[in-house]
């Protein structure tokens, strides 16, 4: 078992730095098939993604695939997202638990869906920047992660390129404000009491962080524009295949 959860764990991250999605988002319910609790496997997964998201910054920035130096635009835009995020996380793990499941995993499948069909539709156009388009995805996505500890990826990722940033940068960004999102609602979890998976976690930080490097040589070398598609029809596979959880009963 912990063979396999570290080579799951190894690919998500492996997706999740290189496209700026898909630890959470995929990683959450392979390990709950596993057999792991989801009281466990959220906390875990939050705080292993906040060291390897540390760990996509420093690459990418050594990588020259963004500049989170504090006075440029992408930390401009990367603070923001974090300090929106951090407030819907924190109301995410304070009241969405009392939402139906099969309401939240809809309203997730719906949203990632469509994102990802607009960028695909728009893929050579080219998009003007907003401040509005990125704000508002960023607190849906930090509700979407505080509750079902994935689905932060999709939505920021697919928001920054629908607002007129570059893929490279995008995935940079999005590591960044994901570590604040995860540090947030991590220390909400532990202030409400829940136990956590220490070894769990600690697997999944040491079997994640390797694929972290690898990544951010892969998107460096990557065209931005052919990135910009793999990651729309990315984040569209991943909203069908949460609309077919429900479909499915699981």
């Amino acid at each position: 078992m912990p063979v396999a959860v570290g080579i799951v764990a190894f690919i998500s991250e492996y997706l999740d730095s290189g496209l700026g999605m898909g630890y959470g988002t995929a990683l959450a319910p392979i390990l709950i098939l596993m057999g792991y609790s989801p009281l466990r496997v959220v906390p875990a997964i939050l705080i292993s993604q906040l060291v390897t998201d540390i760990a996509a910054c420093i690459s990418h920035q050594l990588a020259c695939n963004v500049d989170l130096k504090i006075k440029s635009q992408d930390f401009r835009i990367a603070f923001v997202l974090g300090l929106i995020s951090s407030v819907g996380v924190v109301l995410s793990v304070l009241l969405a638990l009392k939402i139906p499941k099969w309401i939240m995993t809809l309203y997730i499948g719906l949203l990632v869906f469509f994102m990802g069909a607009l960028i695909l539709a728009t893929v050579n156009r080219p998009m003007r920047f907003s401040w509005r388009k990125i704000m508002s995805i960023s607190f849906l996505a930090a509700f979407n992660k505080g509750i079902s500890g994935g689905g932060y990826g999709p939505l920021v990722m697919g928001g920054q390129m629908l607002s007129g940033v570059c893929a490279k940068n995008a995935v940079g960004i999005t590591a960044f404000s994901e570590a604040v999102t995860c540090l947030v609602g991590f220390i909400v979890y532990l202030v409400l009491g829940r136990n956590i998976d220490w070894r769990l976690t600690g697997l999944l930080i040491v079997c994640a962080t390797g694929a972290v490097p690898i990544a951010a040589l892969t998107v460096k070398n990557v065209n931005s524009q052919r990135l910009k598609k793999y990651v729309g029809i990315l984040i569209a596979v991943l909203g069908l295949l949460t609309l077919l959880k429900i479909t499915s009963g699981s």
